[in-house]
């Protein structure tokens, strides 16, 4: 008679459309997705949540199973020609119809993420939706970041969250028995260091990572009209793939290697329990049948998304520069070549500010030059790090707010596996009367300021 029950289960499963795992257990699927980015220059972050959405939702992942983190600032962005529309590629579908809102603008905290990754619904009350992790032992649980990082740093819109704090919070997760199996898929430059090191191989997590612990990732298919960049060359790609393919007969290991092949501009990595791979992408993305899209896969020479890849340091620069070639008009291309002009001033300004720091630091103009150009470590002195990271955090730069920031990060990292200390501030009052170059003169006549230049110029 046992049979008999199991196939009345499945019959009923087959009928509701529930989402389901595998016959070895009764788990289920929840899900986090978080874009760690805010403004329109970031459009591509966002982007890739809402896609990621799209995917766990068709393929039967309720809507109370996904907890959705992201600004929400573009959708109706006033730089939107298409209000309420956000796309992934040329010409792509709405992503965004549908996507809970569950934590949005100033809720998206690396504090609230850690929370809800714990399960503190009570941490969270009166905070967004308050959704939080429910998962349990016989659960599955896929997560997905994507934003802008540094080494062992994972950005959010005003703060970032530390590597090691994210490894405790999955380590947590482990101790409390809130999973049977997890998987992240971690979209940002340098994105290996966020487990490099801190992702043991034997607690049932496995991880993908856009590039190594010392690389950037790359942002694709800049789109003319809307001025932006639409996705990120990893998300795209894995995402991409799963569209078009039956994701029950396609094991992560299998969607791994093809997006590593595709992904030809950084080093795709896998992280933890690799024997996760084995099992089929439908255990974390759902197992309901979707509508199967018929593009790509192309071939290199011809990859709409690759042709147009830019290393995430220099989105900024590519968007002006796309601004300063469509201009309509001589005072508005003179406006878009101020605004190149100011934001390679204040570049330069960061990475003059990181310079005084490790003068600061080894008092010493030749020390401070090397620890600027040494590229040879990974964090093994974390905290040093750390505190490091936090000063020029409060002292010299929001981290969130300022995306070339992260990428003078560096030094300090050499400056701790070298043995200097943190100092508790990064650096004597010196640089810290510094004022930003002046900003470009007045807007053109006729061409609003827009809220994304304002934003350019303070990010450099």
């Amino acid at each position: 008679m046992r049979w008999l029950a199991v196939l009345a289960v499945a019959s009923a499963v087959a009928l509701c459309g529930c989402h389901v795992l595998s016959a070895d257990d009764q788990g289920e699927l929840w899900a986090v997705l978080v874009a760690g980015s805010a403004s329109w220059m970031n459009y591509r972050h966002q982007a890739d949540v809402c896609h990621a959405y799209q995917i766990l939702h068709q393929h039967g992942v309720p809507d109370d199973h996904i907890i959705v983190m992201m600004a929400d600032d573009i959708a109706n962005s006033r730089e939107n020609p298409t209000p309420g529309v956000i796309i992934n590629r040329p010409d792509g579908p709405n992503v965004y119809k549908g996507v809970p809102k569950d934590y949005t603008g100033m809720d998206v905290t690396p504090e609230n993420f850690l929370k809800v990754l714990s399960g503190d619904a009570a941490g969270l009350q009166g905070v967004g939706s308050g959704k939080v992790l429910k998962s349990g032992p016989n659960d599955r649980v896929f997560i997905n970041l994507v934003d802008h990082g540094a080494p062992g740093i994972f950005g959010f819109p005003r703060s970032f969250l530390h590597a090691r704090n994210f490894s405790d919070a999955i380590l947590d997760m482990s101790r409390n028995k809130q999973y049977k199996e997890m998987v992240i898929y971690l979209e940002s430059c340098e994105s290996g260091s966020m487990f490099q090191n801190l992702l043991p191989d034997d607690i049932n997590v496995y991880a993908l990572s856009a590039a190594n612990a010392t690389q950037p990732s790359y942002a694709c298919y800049m789109d003319e009209h809307l001025h932006t960049f639409l996705g990120d060359v990893f998300s795209v790609k894995w995402m991409e793939d799963t569209d078009r393919e039956d994701i029950t007969k396609e094991s992560l290991d299998k969607q791994f290697h093809l997006v590593r092949k595709e992904v030809n501009v950084s080093h795709v990595l896998q992280w933890g329990d690799k024997a996760i791979g084995k099992e089929m992408a439908s255990n974390f993305l759902g197992s309901k049948e979707s509508e199967l899209s018929d593009f790509g896969p192309f071939p290199p020479f011809n990859d709409p998304c690759l042709k147009t890849s830019v290393d995430s340091t220099n989105v900024s620069v590519a968007i002006i520069q796309g601004r300063m070639a469509s201009a309509q008009n001589e005072t508005e291309a003179t406006y878009w070549a101020q605004q190149m002009v100011q934001l390679q001033q204040n570049r330069t300004w960061v990475t003059e500010t990181m310079y005084r720091v490790a003068l600061s630091v080894t008092g010493n103009e030749d020390a401070a030059n090397r620890m600027m150009s040494d590229r040879r470590h990974t964090v093994t002195r974390w905290l040093c790090y750390e505190e490091s990271v936090e000063a020029f955090h409060r002292h010299c730069f929001n981290l969130g707010e300022n995306p070339y920031a992260l990428r003078v990060l560096q030094p300090a990292m050499s400056l701790c596996e070298h043995g200097y200390t943190a100092p508790s501030s990064p650096a004597p009052p010196g640089p810290f009367a510094l004022t930003p170059p002046s900003r470009a003169s007045s807007e053109p006549v006729g061409h609003r300021l827009t809220e994304d230049a304002e934003r350019l110029q303070l990010t450099a």
